[in-house]
């Protein structure tokens, strides 16, 4: 979990820029997004696996943090970050 942790934690730190724009996404800016990552990365430290379909939501095409990657200018940054997230999801649950 380890590995999915790190994505998590790459992910925040690209939300949490001021200048992002959160328009397009479901969250209301960048403290709003940075909550709920903060709470997957609580659970992952735990040794908990968050709700599967709500970490998938998150880097899904047009999923929150595509939106903001694509009006912030990050676009491609994101397609990396998503195909981490896909690898280290299926390294721990197959």
């Amino acid at each position: 979990m380890e590995e999915l942790t790190g994505v998590f934690l790459r992910a925040r730190e690209a939300l949490s820029h001021h200048d992002n724009d959160f328009a397009w996404s479901s969250w209301n800016g960048p403290a709003d997004a940075v909550r709920e990552i903060d709470e997957i990365i609580a659970k992952l430290r735990a040794g908990s696996l968050p709700d599967r379909f709500q970490m998938e939501v998150l880097f899904a095409a047009t999923g929150p943090i595509q939106e903001v990657s694509l009006s912030s200018g990050w676009a491609q940054g994101f397609l990396k970050l998503a195909e981490d997230f896909d690898a280290a999801l299926r390294r721990v649950q197959p």
